[in-house]
């Protein structure tokens, strides 16, 4: 690992020296399950050329009509410069409108997006040339932006993740929390908070153990949890109970490590110039048996092997003091030429836990993938057997000159079901003789059938109680689930999409220079 997941690239491409051709924007059907293009154009195409990829999704919880993604948006797949994209629907997914970018030519990258309780929706992005982040904030589902803090005022870093409070009973109900790598920060340190919807950001402190690569939420107590890796083998959990208090600086109180049944992979097969996962970390706010259960994930090349990676699985219910030995979730048999990639979770407002993932386990080739489902409703403690819901992609072609589909996916659970943004090469491009990569939309749930229209409902109100007692993670057998029949050859369907005229884009201020910093550790 020689150098950051980002890094200052070449600059935008001169108008006019490039055309993006367009085609039928890609749906993409599996059995019951079907994948709608997201990146299309005013008209619902596709756009020919470009490529897309690290999406991150964000839903309204009070209309699940309402959905957003941001994503790494390449103009054309010949340049590495790159773009803040997002898209948004409001019909459940069916249909897309891509407006643009955030800021026009300006370098982005490592889009998060979430949500509070009432339905804003926030997005995340990092300015490459300094490794500082904004926040922009949208009040109409997506439709539009608005830059709540000024360019790099979130200080930030990569890769960065932030989190909402979304609990209504919570004292920092509404703060946002960031994390991000501390050897490729804006400025300094690993952490912040904002307590005024992103506007501001108190000045960054460091985390213990200085953990990389992996996200953070918060309890129904208000105690925010952060999921991270030494880019090896060795996770934590560390928590913060006094960050809800905006009366003083955040400090972490607890620092627990967890046994992940493996190591973090870059530069894996599937994903020559990327990571093979992430660490993932939920806290379940259900209010019931199960509330405030702290779950992670991530996909690791298992201990003793030297090739491929699984999705592993561990839970806390006595707040992260304790966790489970480590549970499999790919329920293929055992083989390291395998892929189980990209291994991410949602935890829904009823305590279902969803989790969605790259897999080779279909390929010969052992790198044409398929995207994968899986899902728990007794805590994690069984799981039901796997379900593809997407068709056989190649994750080696339209790369953007970088050698990747991008380091992660995203999910985002309710009561019924999951919303699922990803990255894949459904589209072929005959003049590049290649498929290309594009963002997808995907509706998955326990019940299968087409993607659902869903209800909005409110959320229920979490309650701080103490959680069950640890329980050794268990094999029994998990209930059964439609199992999606393949088809073939994914179907193209154009669909008209009505066409947005992009907000005006922001000046950039001037950036501080990142202070000098020691010698990191390899990084990728």
């Amino acid at each position: 690992m020689t150098e950051p997941l980002e890094k200052p690239g070449m600059p935008p491409a001169a108008l006019g020296t490039y055309r993006l051709d367009t085609s039928p924007r890609m749906i993409s059907p599996h059995g019951v399950f079907i994948s709608y293009q997201v990146n299309v154009d005013a008209n619902g195409n596709n756009i020919v050329g470009d490529a897309a990829n690290e999406p991150s999704i964000a839903v309204d919880p009070t209309n699940g009509n309402r959905i957003t993604i941001g994503w790494r948006q390449f103009n054309t797949y010949t340049s590495n410069f790159r773009q803040a994209g997002y898209g948004y629907t409001t019909d459940a997914g069916l249909h897309w409108t891509f407006p643009g970018v955030l800021q026009n030519n300006v370098f982005r990258s490592d889009p998060v997006l979430d949500f509070d309780d009432t339905g804003n929706f926030f997005y995340l992005s990092l300015l490459v040339d300094t490794y500082c982040g904004d926040i922009w904030r949208s009040t109409n589902g997506g439709q539009s932006w608005t830059e709540r803090s000024p360019n790099g005022g979130a200080h930030s870093g990569d890769k960065e993740w932030f989190t909402v409070d979304k609990t209504p009973t919570s004292m920092g109900h509404g703060f946002q929390y960031q994390f991000w790598t501390g050897f490729f920060a804006c400025d300094f340190g690993e952490f912040s908070r904002s307590t005024d919807g992103g506007a501001t950001w108190q000045s960054p402190v460091n985390i213990p153990n200085d953990p990389d690569w992996g996200t953070l939420d918060v309890a129904s107590n208000g105690y925010l949890f952060i999921g991270g890796n030494d880019e090896g083998s060795s996770f934590w959990c560390i928590r913060s109970t006094n960050a809800q208090n905006p009366g003083v600086t955040p400090t972490f109180d607890q620092v627990t490590t967890v046994n992940m049944g493996g190591s973090i992979v870059y530069g894996g097969a599937v994903n020559p110039g990327g990571l093979a996962g992430q660490t993932f970390l939920a806290v379940d706010r259900s209010g019931g048996p199960t509330n405030n259960n702290i779950y992670m994930v991530t996909s690791v090349q298992p201990f003793g092997a030297n090739n491929g990676t699984d999705v592993m699985f561990v839970r806390s219910t006595d707040g992260g003091v304790n966790f489970s030995a480590p549970h499999r979730i790919n329920d293929d048999p055992v083989n390291h030429n395998k892929w189980h990639y990209f291994g991410t979770i949602g935890v829904a407002p009823n305590g279902r836990i969803d989790s969605v993932w790259l897999d080779t386990r279909n390929a010969a080739n052992n790198t044409d993938s398929q995207l994968f489902y899986s899902y728990s409703t007794d805590g994690g403690l069984t799981w039901a057997p796997n379900v593809a819901v997407s068709s056989s992609f190649t994750p080696l072609e339209g790369w953007p000159q970088q050698n990747k589909i991008g380091d992660y996916i995203t999910v985002v659970s309710d009561n019924t079901g999951g919303d699922v943004a990803y990255s894949a090469t459904f589209n072929f491009n005959p003049s590049r003789g290649q498929h290309e990569q594009d963002v997808y939309f995907v509706r998955v749930s326990p019940s299968g059938g087409p993607t659902p229209t869903p209800t909005a409902t409110a959320s229920p109100t979490p309650t701080s109680t103490a959680t069950a007692t640890a329980t050794a993670t268990a094999t029994a057998t998990a209930t059964a689930t439609p199992t999606a029949t393949a088809t073939a050859t994914a179907t193209a369907t154009p669909t008209a999409t009505a066409s947005t005229t992009p907000r005006p884009t922001p000046t950039p201020r001037s950036q501080l220079t990142p202070r000098p910093r020691p010698t990191p550790r390899p990084r990728p």
